[in-house]
């Protein structure tokens, strides 16, 4: 067991990317992140609001989170190699096919920060998440 030396948590693994704060907000968030880092996620956010700008941005299990009329529609969190977007199941199996390149579970996408990032697929699979 590995244990952070900011807030005293304790991982499986050694040196586990994880937030040791308590963020207020998303702002808060993103800037507790590496510079090259909350790039990727100010791009997600804005994809994100984009395509549902009456959306909520809110911190639900210490991550930012979107919600709709209080449904939660996605949210995403940083992690070592890639960024998690939780879109929902519905919409990880209806944009199967368009989520081929990356690793996908239970309602969970990948975003390795290797790969350029799709906006326009964050933005549709929001869109779909808001009618669905």
């Amino acid at each position: 067991m590995w244990k952070c030396p900011k807030c005293n948590r304790e991982f499986k693994n050694v040196d586990q990317s994880h937030y040791c704060g308590k963020a207020e907000n998303i702002d808060d968030y993103i800037a507790s992140q590496s510079e090259e880092v909350q790039q990727v996620l100010q791009k997600i956010r804005e994809a994100i609001q984009s395509a549902a700008p009456a959306a909520e941005e809110t911190i639900k299990w210490g991550m930012p989170y979107f919600t709709i009329m209080g449904k939660n529609l996605c949210g995403f969190a940083a992690q070592k190699k890639h960024i998690s977007f939780f879109p929902g199941e519905a919409t990880v199996a209806e944009f199967e096919i368009r989520l081929e390149a990356y690793k996908a579970a239970k309602g969970t996408v990948q975003l390795p920060y290797e790969k350029p990032l799709d906006e326009t697929l964050i933005a549709d699979m929001v869109r779909w998440g808001l009618n669905s």
